[in-house]
């Protein structure tokens, strides 16, 4: 019986972060979710299926083993405790992958206008490395994310974090902040500011950022979908 009840309750954790919530977006990305609804109605029917199974056939027995009750613990987290996005303490044990060597693209269009430019953090990184009209040049730009230490001193990161499927093999993508003192880690804010051109040695190692010069730094919500 026992072994029943957990997929009950497994099945409803499963349900109440996707079908009832978008807390599911913490862990995936957001097309899992007809997967997370229907793994959650499965597991819900056959643990509800054995218990009916169990009563027809009149089997009681259910002094098995306490200690299976602990497996129910992770459950429990997930309704009581739900985890949160990951934020700066992964950041900071986690980097994009080197960006490409340059090369001749001309996909970006230009950025129009005098008003700065809202844009994806995996879309100005890539305007910095790989666009060969560099149209990020002299042009403002606002990016959000949250708050990142770095190691020199009068420096921060406003980072993303980017999933290939879930936040298992998430990787952070990090934009060096000039100019403006850090705020608290893992604040969400928009960073308003000009790109700092950055010359890309090929012999160089580890991982060269891409860097913002800051105008304005404004505190905001965390977004429905933390993300990119």
């Amino acid at each position: 019986m026992s072994q029943n009840l957990v997929l009950m309750l497994l099945g409803g954790a499963l349900l109440r972060i996707s079908a009832f919530s978008t807390t599911y977006v913490n862990y995936v990305k957001p097309g899992f979710r007809p997967f997370l609804i229907a793994a959650g109605v499965v597991i819900f029917a056959i643990g509800v299926l054995g218990l009916i199974r169990r009563a027809a056939s009149g089997e009681h027995h259910h002094h098995g083993p306490k200690v299976a009750w602990l497996l129910c613990l992770p459950v429990f987290a997930v309704f009581l405790v739900a985890p949160p996005a990951l934020g700066s303490f992964a950041a900071a044990r986690s980097d994009a992958p080197p960006p490409p060597a340059p090369q001749v693209l001309d996909a970006y269009a230009p950025l129009e206008g005098d008003r700065p430019a809202e844009m994806p953090m995996s879309e100005f990184i890539g305007r910095v490395f790989s666009d060969s009209n560099q149209t990020l040049k002299d042009k403002r730009v606002k990016l959000t994310g949250f708050v990142t230490p770095a190691r020199k001193k009068g420096q921060w990161y406003v980072t993303r974090m980017q999933l290939a499927c879930c936040a298992a093999d998430a990787y952070a993508l990090k934009v060096i902040v000039r100019d403006v003192p850090p705020p608290k880690p893992d604040t969400w804010v928009q960073v308003t500011g000009t790109w700092v051109p950055t010359e890309i040695d090929e012999n160089a190692t580890g991982v060269i950022y891409a860097e913002l010069a800051a105008s304005d730094v404004e505190p905001v919500e965390a977004p429905s979908e933390p993300y990119e």
